[in-house]
């Protein structure tokens, strides 16, 4: 489950350590944004790529569960189930009450 509560993601060690090589164009911009949100430079950085990985991961998420719920959707309808008890006795009641 993808962690999106702040609390939690403060309470967490911070023991990792992650660098990256970056232009002085792109370090002014995150400085900017980081000083307009009120953050650390560190922090704006942490939580802007966390929201990234996590938008990321939740959008393969549907287009994984969407092309497994098409294939089964597709599947019953070219191969539908036979109609169980509780169905055949709902039909028969609704027919016994309309008349039909």
């Amino acid at each position: 489950m993808l962690t999106t509560d702040i609390e939690t993601r403060e309470k967490a060690p911070r023991l990792e350590r992650l660098e990256a090589r970056i232009s002085k164009a792109q370090k002014n911009l995150f400085l900017r944004a980081a000083t307009v949100q009120g953050r650390s430079l560190t922090d704006f950085l942490i939580a802007s790529v966390q929201e990234a990985a996590e938008r990321a991961l939740r959008a393969h998420d549907v287009l994984t569960l969407s092309e497994r719920d098409r294939k089964i959707f597709v599947e019953t309808l070219v191969k539908p189930a036979a109609p169980g008890k509780a169905l055949r006795q709902a039909v028969k009641h609704y027919k016994d009450r309309t008349g039909i």
